[in-house]
This record gives C-alpha cells, structure tokens and sequence, in this order.
C-alpha cells in the first residue's frame, strides 16, 4: 500500500517551507530513521527523517521548490515488492515565483494511503525509542508530529518540559504592507528574494507593532564595577577555556532582575496573564538569514560560566542555521545588545509572545555623579520595551531598577 508523504510541520509557527534539498531518490529504500531530505522552515534548515519503511515510489516536489504548505505530499513511499513510479519533473525555472500548490494529485490507479490502526500502543519509530529510552523519556507524553501521530527522532530530540516554551499566537499577515506596491523610480537596483526567515521576521514585527502597545524605560548604568569583576573572573577562568563577556553577565543579571520581580515575567494571552516559574532569557543573535533568538533556559540559576558556554554554542548554531526548534522558540523575556556597534541607545520591538525585550547600548565614558562629585565612568543606557497589557509602568520601572542594581554590584550575579 503506498504511503504518502507530506511536508511535515517542523516547528508550532511553520506554515510552509522550502524543500531545500533531497537526500533520497527514486528507487531508494529507506528504513525508519533515514534522512531524507533537508527543509528549510521559518528559522533554521532541518533534517527530515523517514518514519516507515519502503522504496521511493516517486518524488512529487523537486528540490529547490518554495512555500510548500504543511500536509502537501511531497514523495510516495511503496512497499519493497511494489513497482517505483518516474520521478516527478522539476518544475521549470519560469515558474519558480508561482505559488506552490497546496496538495499534488495523486496518480491515476493509484488508492490513497490508508492510515495503518494504532489502537492503544504508542506508535513511534525504533530510532525515537532508542533515543527516548537514552534520555529516560515517557514516550507518553510526547506527542508525535509524524503519520497517524507517530513520534519521530524530532519530537524526542525536542522534548522539553511543558513550561519550557510558549508557541506563539498565529501571526495574522500584514496585508497592507505585503501589498502595497514600491514604485520605480529608475533607480537601478538589484532585487533579492526574501528568504523564509525575513518573512516570518517581517511578519512577527509588523504583528507585533499594530497590536502590542509599547512602553519604553530608559536608564543609565555604570558599568565599572561590572567589567572589574569580568576582568578578574577571566583571569581566574583562563586556565579552564572560559572567557566571559558583558553580554553573559548581562543575561545573568536581566534573568535574576526578572526573578526580583516577578510581574515582569509573564505574557499576555488574551483573557489571561501567564506568570511564569523560571526566566527563560532569548538573547537576539544575527545569523546570515536574519535575526534569530536561541533561549538560554532558567538563566537566573546558572553560574556565568555556563551561560557563556552556553551561548557561544548557541550562537555559532544559529549562524549555521542548524538550531533545533527548542533552542529558538519560548523565553519569557528577550535580551538586545548593540553596543558592539557602537549604538549608545534604541528600542526594541517586543518579540510575540513575550511581554518585555531589554535593549542594550554600548559602554562609554561619560560624566557622571559618584559619590555626589562629578566623575568620568564607564555608563552604558539600556531601555526596556513592555507590552503595557500585561505590564504596568511602575512595574517595569521597578524591573529596570533591579537590573541596574545588579550591575552596578555585580557580586549579587554570583550568588
């Protein structure tokens, strides 16, 4: 009986996808576990594993192909003892901006796939439970993203605790801006089609500007003490490989301000506000297809050396494109830092469905009262965007206030 195989949903926000590349053809056997192809989604190029057995009857998507909606069956797979059919012919250059279909015919004389009964026993491939026994996992309590619910090696690579991601609300698209036309002014130019990230980016910051109304807090920090302990904790560190930066302090202490105060650490969901147990810090990395942010999961209880080894991991991931969908998706609140540009201060916009994102400046010197004499030190200005729905004004400020306070006396990050 052939078995169809269809785009699969490799992320809670992926709607569609490009089929990036084919690992497999026509006549191929494959065994539960195999790699099959590469689909790029909203955030990263993921590997996509067989979940049954058979041979590659045919390969209804070529390679290359964009915007290919969730559930379209993109290849056939047959049993071993069933004839292969002609691969299907890419379609052609001309074409390539067209929508693709949402669903591909299936052949004349050929029955649909009949989903095999699961009854009560958990349906996941060997590859999964291997892993899952590995990481001491219930496989009852992983839903499978694959046929008829089946868990894949994804959904176990993926599984997390319940509280460690939020999905995010279904983006409603910008029709305005997605169709209002650029005129032509002759100004020769060079057009770049945007890529799968650009779009989701596009979309999710147009979303969250119309409907989240921002509050921005401003203050001013002085950094001394904070790059004297960074200093000295590098020393101390060398021997081991570590090398701390401002910004794996600065995660520190946004995650313990967040803990400090607690009505800063929720979301907004419609008719009920989330307070959240831990603070899950996404910290915004630029990667060659756009902005990207990996999740360093409960950072208040982390040693600073662990966030920072952490995040290097991370980032060099997301530059690669290779982030797993939990790496990237959930947080309770973001972090911004453009101070290595040089860019003394700016607001952020809020990342759906978080309630607050921290933008950091650049440290400079800068006049400044110490002591209640005038000084020079090192000041840097951060300013916290909050979605007003969920956070009030006082509430915020108070945030900003712990924050400074903690790197202003950064002993209390080591606590």
């Amino acid at each position: 009986m052939p078995i169809a195989i269809k785009m699969p949903a490799l992320s809670p926000t992926m709607e569609e996808g490009t089929l990036a590349r084919w690992l497999v053809k026509v006549g191929d056997t494959v065994r539960s576990g195999d790699i099959m192809a590469e689909i790029e989604t909203d955030k990263a190029t993921m590997e996509f594993e067989a979940v049954d057995e058979g041979v590659i009857a045919s390969i209804d998507i070529a390679a290359g192909s964009e915007g290919v909606k969730v559930g379209t069956v993109i290849a056939t797979l047959a049993g071993e003892d069933e004839p292969a059919r002609p691969a299907a012919a890419p379609a052609p250059k001309a074409a390539a901006a067209a929508p693709v279909a949402a669903t591909v015919a299936a052949p004349l004389n050929s029955p649909p796939p009949t989903p095999a009964p699961i009854g009560e026993r958990i349906v996941a491939s060997p590859l999964a439970r291997r892993i899952a026994a590995g990481k001491g996992l219930d496989l009852t309590a992983v839903k499978g993203s694959g046929p008829n619910g089946r868990i894949v090696k994804a959904d176990v690579e993926n599984a997390v605790p319940a509280v460690a991601s939020v999905p995010a609300p279904a983006a409603k698209p910008a029709a305005a801006a997605a169709s209002t036309p650029v005129p032509d002014f002759g100004i020769p130019f060079e057009a770049e089609k945007l890529g799968n990230v650009r779009k989701v980016i596009a979309r999710r910051l147009t979303e969250a500007k119309q409907t989240i109304p921002h509050i921005y807090l401003t203050v001013d920090i002085r950094l001394d003490a904070l790059l004297k302990l960074r200093g000295e904790l590098n020393k101390a560190l060398e021997a081991d490989g570590v090398k701390l930066s401002v910004n794996d302090l600065l995660i520190k202490a946004l995650a313990k301000a967040l803990v400090r105060v607690p009505k800063c650490n929720v979301s907004f969901a419609g008719d009920e506000l989330r307070k959240y147990a831990r603070a899950d810090i996404s910290v915004a990395v630029a990667a060659p297809s756009g902005l990207i942010t990996p999740i360093i999961v409960d950072a208040a209880t982390k040693g600073v050396a662990r966030i920072s080894a952490e995040m290097k991991a991370l980032a060099d991931k997301a530059r690669e494109g290779k982030l797993q969908p939990h790496e990237y998706q959930g947080g309770t609140a973001s972090l911004s830092n453009l101070g290595m540009f040089g860019i003394k201060q700016f607001d952020a916009v809020i990342n759906p469905p978080q309630a607050m994102i921290l933008a950091v400046g650049a440290g400079e010197q800068r006049p400044y009262v110490v002591d209640g004499a005038l000084a020079v030190a090192t000041v840097m200005s951060a300013t916290g965007s909050f979605d007003h729905r969920a956070i009030d004004g006082a509430d915020g400020a108070q945030l900003m206030q712990a924050f400074k306070d903690l790197v202003e006396n950064p002993l209390g990050l080591l606590a």
